[in-house]
């Protein structure tokens, strides 16, 4: 067996599992759980139809590289969300199966582990993903901290010098799980001088970036490289792939849609990667994906019900711990040591008083540099209705309170 298999640490909801063996939740009430980040708000029916209508094409195998029609789509979308110049759908452009499956084969594809100890960097806390993406790619992870005191951003320039050459591939999140943390263009003009100088590639994660609850969007990696002159010659987005899909945007976790573009030579390797392990996307899943990339009506009404769900229930959870708004993302990255408990003990009474899943923040982290930035912390899924959102805020509050009373 694969030795680097060894090195994966149980998966968060494994743990939360076992922190929850043994504990009968209280029937008083109904369960809801804020633990797992699968949006809750209704398909819009248009996606659905069209999934339903490309069923024909079912007879046929599909390429890699998806139709001349999703990579179009998909591009048309990029250069309309983030003001990018005309992509080529050909190059610069590749349907995935969902941001998961890229986001792990992405460092099979980059890290050359004939080179001395190869490093990815990844933030902390961060997507559990990436991690088991640098072992099993024969890599190891060093992890940059978030830091409260800079919303929640990683400092780059704390990495140390001699780290930086052993750097293949960077992992980031923007905006961040379970932060909501985003990027600036200072902040990315920095990884892109860092990406420069060492050559390793950047892989941004931006599946999260249309729920957000400020009034400008986040800035995209794209976009970014685009205003910092990045975007054309000879070697456009050097170094950069940035990943997305449909899951949180249109309410579709099932269909496994997604992309990943950026520098077409990584493309190029990605791609040649992707044909061997059989990553091509079912042809109704295509034809579902160019509707849904073409539409930006339900887009924005589903940023509705997420604004309106966080300005109801943040101000609740407020009251009785250290919560704010994010930029971006439909968590809630919340400390809870007002409560006096942990925040393995904060989960394992709140299931068992209130029936309320939420997941301790120490299961998202690592310890590193002398801290687990996850601590004292849970994340908080706000992927419901709102109702149930506003009646999981409710129970909560109820709970914090007793604790103080008793």
């Amino acid at each position: 067996m694969n030795p680097h298999l060894d090195k994966l640490h149980p998966y968060p909801f494994e743990k939360l599992r076992q922190l929850f063996a043994g504990v009968t939740p209280n029937p008083d009430y109904a369960a809801i759980s804020l633990g797992i980040g699968e949006p809750k708000h209704p398909t819009p029916p248009f996606i659905q139809k069209a999934l339903a209508h490309g069923v024909a094409g079912l007879a046929n195998y599909p390429t890699t590289a998806g139709s001349d029609a999703l990579r179009g789509a998909i591009a048309s979308w990029l250069e309309r969300r983030y003001g990018v110049p005309a992509l080529n759908p050909a190059t610069q452009v590749l349907p995935v199966n969902g941001s998961r499956e890229a986001l792990f084969g992405i460092a099979h594809c980059v890290i050359d582990a004939s080179k001395p100890a190869p490093l990815i960097v990844c933030p902390n806390p961060f997507y559990q993903i990436y991690e088991g993406a640098a072992y099993l790619a024969g890599a190891e992870p060093y992890f940059v901290n978030s830091e409260p005191g800079r919303n929640f951003g990683c400092d780059y320039a704390s990495v140390p010098a001699t780290i930086w050459p052993r750097v293949q591939l960077l992992y980031l999140c923007t905006p961040g799980n379970p932060t909501g943390a985003t990027l600036s263009l200072a902040d990315w003009e920095q990884l892109f001088a860092l990406s420069d100088r060492y050559g390793f590639v950047i892989a941004a994660d931006e599946c999260y970036s249309e729920i957000y609850h400020t009034s400008a969007a986040p800035l995209g990696a794209l976009e970014a490289a685009h205003q910092l002159g990045r975007s054309g010659g000879e070697t456009p987005y050097a170094n950069l792939i940035v990943f997305s899909s449909l899951s949180k945007r249109s309410n579709v976790p099932g269909m496994r849609s997604g992309f990943v573009a950026g520098d077409p030579a990584v493309i190029k390797k990605f791609l040649l990667y992707r044909t061997y392990c059989g990553g091509a996307m079912s042809p109704p899943v295509q034809a579902a994906s160019i509707a849904a990339w073409g539409d930006e009506a339900h887009v924005q009404e589903n940023r509705v019900k997420y604004r309106e769900k966080f300005a109801l229930v943040t101000p609740l959870l407020r009251e009785v711990m250290d919560v704010e708004l994010p930029d971006a993302g439909f968590y809630l990255w919340a400390d809870v040591r007002r409560s006096g408990l942990s925040d393995t003990e904060f989960a394992r009474r709140l299931y068992a008083e209130y029936n309320i899943t939420v997941l301790p923040g120490s299961y998202l982290a690592r310890d590193a540099h002398g801290i687990n930035p996850g601590s004292n912390r849970i994340r908080m899924a706000l992927v419901a209705e709102v109702d149930e959102g506003v009646e999981a805020a409710q129970r909560i509050v109820q709970f914090c309170k007793s604790l103080k009373s008793s």
